[in-house]
């Protein structure tokens, strides 16, 4: 018997007309659609005269789900995962999932179509050519900036996702460890009626954010312009430029440098120069 196959379809992020034909043609010949919420995903098909059985494959099951479908296929079955909005694995479930399928021998194949980090990219207007996706960051406050910490010099574009709960706190966050003078942009409601790209550094962002409350509503793609270095500008550890941002909230800046450099031993006068150009001192 034939070994079945499975498909990592892309569905939309939004507008339901974003899904592809291949996709549609897909999720009605497929023998099951694995989905991350089954009642979510049946919006879809519903609108799209989709009956195929449906069976949900999410963070909490997807370890024992994996077994079960890798014996379908076994079977000669076909099997096409969808996430509730975009494309599966990214910031989704189907890791494990896709790693048992291969390693038991059956294709995957993919359905490219919509992602809202790469949707994001091609709208906000900064750089392309690199980029860094780092999805979402930890709801504790303490790791999301030493997570933000360990990005400081990396000079490619940085991609994030944010839930309206956290995304003040994020650009907050940005502001405290990267600097207060890169260019971010948040983009929501991607593909939607109120689809909206905000940009300017992380202060303007947040002043943006605070002056309605419509402003924070609706999932949201973080893009922050990445780091460039200049010849005066030497690589710091970023817990040195932790330090320095932590001791400026409690001082001047002239006496936080000073108190970090004699701890730390960095120059108090690169410090001051980083200072003036990542906090907008």
């Amino acid at each position: 018997m034939a070994s079945g196959t499975l498909y990592i379809v892309a569905t939309p992020i939004g507008n339901l007309n974003d899904i592809t034909l291949r996709a549609l043609e897909v999720l009605k010949q497929v023998d099951l659609i694995a989905a991350e919420d089954t009642r979510h995903s049946k919006k879809l098909l519903d609108a799209y005269s989709i009956n195929t059985r449906l069976i949900s494959v999410h963070d909490h099951n997807e370890a024992d789900r994996a077994g079960f479908l890798v014996e379908l296929l076994g079977k000669g079955q076909s099997v096409a995962l969808i996430s509730d909005a975009g494309t599966p694995l990214i910031s989704d479930p189907g890791y494990r999932l896709v790693r048992a399928v291969r390693e038991a021998g059956h294709p995957v194949v993919t359905i490219p179509g919509a992602c809202a980090a790469v949707a994001a990219l091609s709208i906000a207007g900064l750089p392309t050519d690199r980029f860094l996706f780092a999805g979402f960051l930890s709801a504790k406050q303490q790791a999301r900036r030493t997570a933000l910490e360990e990005l400081l010099r990396e000079s490619a574009t940085l991609v994030f996702y944010e839930s309206p709960k956290r995304i003040v706190e994020l650009v907050q966050d940005i502001a405290q460890v990267l600097g207060e003078t890169r260019q971010i942009a948040v983009a929501k409601e991607l593909t939607k009626t109120f689809e909206t790209v905000h940009t300017g550094t992380p202060p303007e962002v947040l002043n943006w954010l605070q002056a309605d409350d419509n402003h924070q509503r609706g999932e949201f793609v973080v893009l922050v312009e990445g780091f460039a270095a200049d010849e005066s500008d030497a690589v710091l550890d970023p817990k040195i430029l932790r330090a320095l941002a932590l001791a400026r909230e409690q001082m001047p800046l002239k006496k936080a440098c000073a108190l970090v450099s004699e701890l730390t031993g960095a120059p108090k006068n690169q410090l001051y120069d980083i200072a003036l150009k990542q906090f907008n001192a």
